[in-house]
């Protein structure tokens, strides 16, 4: 659905993006992070028409960026970071407002902004003053705005940024429904561990160049967690590490942060046999948990932490 090929984007001698190959499949969400001045925004800005790239393509459903624009954005939905507001413009006036711009037939348009405030849960707002909305039914008002035209892609620049907890659960919930629905999603953040729970793919992104794409479990493999068990034992830890060690298919047994850390081959279930062996020299197990990856310990492996 998303393609890109050595897309760059430069502004003199600096490089805001570099050689940016991407490819996001139809009705999947891609988690596009990296920290500030990594180019994510600037990625989003060219694919939404927006910004000429200097070089490279950008292709959307088939369509060339660059060259069939307006085909384009009759595709796309485009969120930015910040949404201004319409000081003097009720929640549905501002929702008509765009849908007029769209092109909508008027006979259609009550319908179609009942529709997307169902969808954003903001039937109660609809007659509030836009600038009145908390900062969380602001961010709903953003998606029920590009949702007016039904487009096939939804390109969401930190649509969570700022929300409370229980606002973002809700955003979180609302792109699951988009999905359910067949939409592609791009979808930016700096909060990463909502990404891992709404993601299909993610990209990693820093000094404008890709650094890493792919699912969780292919960061695993990349950066060599993925077979981590955690144990507890009461007695001597030094004694489980021993009895570990001695295990088949065991490649390493340390001590760490009062757990016993077992890094094991690839495709094996030793749980059982962990348990056993500790049980059987004596020992009582307390916790016995898979390390689960999350995407901050991804960033901060696959990332040097310089910005432009």
């Amino acid at each position: 659905m998303i393609e890109t090929h050595k897309l760059s984007k430069y502004y003199g001698d600096l490089a805001a993006l570099v050689d940016l190959d991407l490819h996001i499949d139809e009705g999947t969400i891609f988690g596009f992070i990296g920290p500030n001045g990594a180019g994510k925004t600037t990625t989003m800005r060219i694919l939404a028409t927006l910004l000429e790239p200097t070089r490279g393509r950008a292709v959307i459903d088939g369509l060339d960026v660059r060259l069939q624009g307006k085909e384009v954005r009759r595709r796309v939905g485009y969120m930015p970071d910040f949404m201004g507001v319409y000081d003097d413009l009720k929640v549905f006036e501002y929702l008509e407002f765009f849908a007029a711009a769209f092109n909508i037939e008027r006979r259609k348009r009550k319908d179609i902004v009942e529709g997307v405030l169902e969808l954003t849960d903001l039937q109660g707002k609809r007659a509030a003053a836009v600038d009145s909305l908390s900062r969380g039914m602001q961010q709903r008002l953003g998606l029920a705005r590009v949702l007016i035209h039904d487009p096939k892609v939804l390109i969401l620049d930190e649509p969570a940024s700022g929300l409370d907890p229980r606002a973002r659960i809700e955003i979180r919930e609302l792109l699951r429904e988009l999905k359910r629905m067949g939409k592609t999603i791009m979808i930016s953040s700096h909060i990463l561990s909502e990404l891992e729970e709404i993601c299909d793919h993610i990209g990693i992104i820093e000094q404008g160049r890709l650094v890493f794409s792919g699912t969780l479990d292919e960061i695993r493999r990349r950066i060599g967690i993925q077979n981590k068990m955690r144990v507890r034992v009461t007695g001597d830890p030094q004694r489980a590490v021993e009895v570990l060690t001695a295990l088949p298919n065991v490649r390493e047994v340390r001590r760490e942060d009062g757990y016993v850390a077992v890094m094991y081959a690839e495709g094996c279930e030793i749980d059982g046999s962990i348990a056993r062996a500790l049980v059987q020299a004596g020992l009582d197990v307390l916790a016995l948990e898979p390390e689960q990856l999350k995407l901050d310990n991804a960033f901060l492996e696959l990332t040097q932490g310089i910005v432009h």
